[in-house]
């Protein structure tokens, strides 16, 4: 008997308990202390498959499907018979507007269509967490503080890239993605003119957003704002999981003295004794 063919499973790994450990930057390049990250999102390992999927449909949900083409019955044209039927020796036509002629309609042309596709929250974050954990493990994201305070010049935007060599001359063409924890206008004004510098708010992260650029900076401030935006809702359906629980075990326990109370040893009837 041949042996059978064993497939091989790919195992999944368990989010790490404890929280990571980064060194902070100051504007300046230097080392100003250090931060402690979930490890629920930078300790997370994904597969390729995950992530070509979550770039695909994101891709494919950019995509506005207005695109269109003229059929014979919509080119404006004179309906009237080119020629007779038969006796010319050439084919039979019957329409000017035919896709045959040049200025005829298209066929099996392109008509508008939704390009959309959904993908589960629980993937889509998964590949975002992976894409995170890769860049910390790489060395490709640093975390800067005391970037709410920059001046509105793009002159002081370029000198802080360059101190924090993410813009040498080696590296000019490589892609920066700045992720703020919120709108701020000093930010967006200062840093719109450099064409390697990408802006974008932690709320609004996706993983194709993070896997096209290189190197990613993110503001201390946008840590736990990005830890309560993607990790709160699964917390509370946790915690509300466990106190629905415990409150029905409560009620049971109630209801089960409840019923021990009520039952009461009824007294046994007398026999009468017989004359």
């Amino acid at each position: 008997m041949p042996n059978k063919k064993t497939i091989k499973t790919e195992k999944t790994q368990v989010r790490p308990k404890t929280d990571l450990k980064t060194e902070v930057y100051n504007l300046s390049g230097e080392i100003v202390g250090k931060l402690s990250l979930p490890g629920e999102i930078f300790a997370v390992k994904g597969s390729n498959h995950l992530l070509a999927q979550a770039v695909r449909v994101y891709q494919a949900n950019k995509r506005l499907g207005t695109h269109d083409s003229k059929t014979r019955s919509e080119v404006v044209g004179s309906t009237r018979k080119i020629y007779r039927q038969k006796g010319t020796g050439r084919a039979r036509h019957g329409s000017i507007t035919a896709p045959i002629f040049v200025g005829g309609g298209v066929a099996h042309g392109p008509h508008p269509r939704d390009y959309s596709l959904t993908l589960p929250q629980k993937m889509k974050k998964a590949a975002l967490f992976a894409v995170l954990s890769d860049k910390l493990h790489n060395g490709s994201l640093k975390v800067v503080r005391g970037f709410e305070k920059i001046a509105l010049k793009t002159k002081i935007m370029n000198e802080t890239l360059n101190n924090l060599k993410f813009n040498e001359e080696t590296k000019k063409k490589e892609n920066i993605l700045l992720i703020t924890s919120e709108n701020l206008k000093n930010i967006i004004l200062s840093g719109r003119n450099i064409d390697n510098l990408t802006i974008e708010n932690v709320k609004l992260l996706n993983t194709l957003k993070v896997i096209s650029h290189r190197n990613l900076l993110l503001m201390e401030e946008a840590v736990p704002v990005l830890a309560s935006h993607f990790l709160s809702q699964n917390k509370q359906k946790l915690l509300s999981g466990i106190s629905t629980k415990k409150e029905k075990v409560v009620k049971k326990s109630a209801s089960t003295k409840n019923r021990s109370a009520k039952k009461e040893i009824k007294p046994t009837k007398k026999l009468k004794a017989k004359k």
